[in-house]
């Protein structure tokens, strides 16, 4: 009688379909002729009046980059690709009204958009408006709202990542 041994990869191949575990890349990575991009400051034509708002948002943008290090960032002269954007619309509205109509919590919603170019190929790859938002309490002053709206910077910053690195 002839005994069938069947290998852990096996066990572990059935394990995954059983409990329907499938893993699936959702993206490509960057192209191999893209190794640099360039950030440029970002335009604010919101009319929010937010001092350093534009800084914060390119600073965020960069810093992700950085760490993420799919693409090196460098200056505009040398980039392989450049990311573009311009703040449209920052917004400030109630989001948790309670009894008595007393607001507890604001929403900060920001739309950027920005335009993604292979300088190499010398063509537009995309543009997109990026749309995010920061709660913060209502009665917290000025270092609360600042907390909100960094907090839609950090979403925004990560769509773009996201959508740079991995809309191929």
């Amino acid at each position: 009688m002839r005994r069938l041994h069947a290998g852990p990869a096996f066990f572990c191949a059935c394990a995954l379909l059983a409990s329907g575990c499938i893993y699936s890349f959702t993206g490509a990575s960057v192209p191999a002729h893209l190794k640099t991009i360039a950030i440029p400051l970002i335009d604010d034509q919101s009319g929010f009046g937010e001092a350093g708002l534009r800084e914060d948002v390119t600073r965020s943008l960069t810093d992700l980059f950085i760490s993420d290090n799919s693409l090196q960032v460098t200056d505009r002269g040398t980039a392989d690709a450049v990311l573009a954007g311009s703040i449209t619309t920052v917004t400030d509205a109630p989001s948790v009204v309670e009894q008595g109509e007393q607001v507890s919590k604001r929403r900060i919603t920001m739309t950027v958009k920005f335009t993604f170019q292979d300088m190499k190929l010398r063509r537009k790859v995309w543009e997109k408006n990026f749309s995010n938002w920061g709660d913060y309490e209502s009665g917290g002053g000025l270092s609360q709202r600042k907390a909100g709206l960094q907090e839609a910077i950090r979403k925004i910053s990560e769509d773009v990542l996201l959508e740079t690195v991995s809309g191929w």
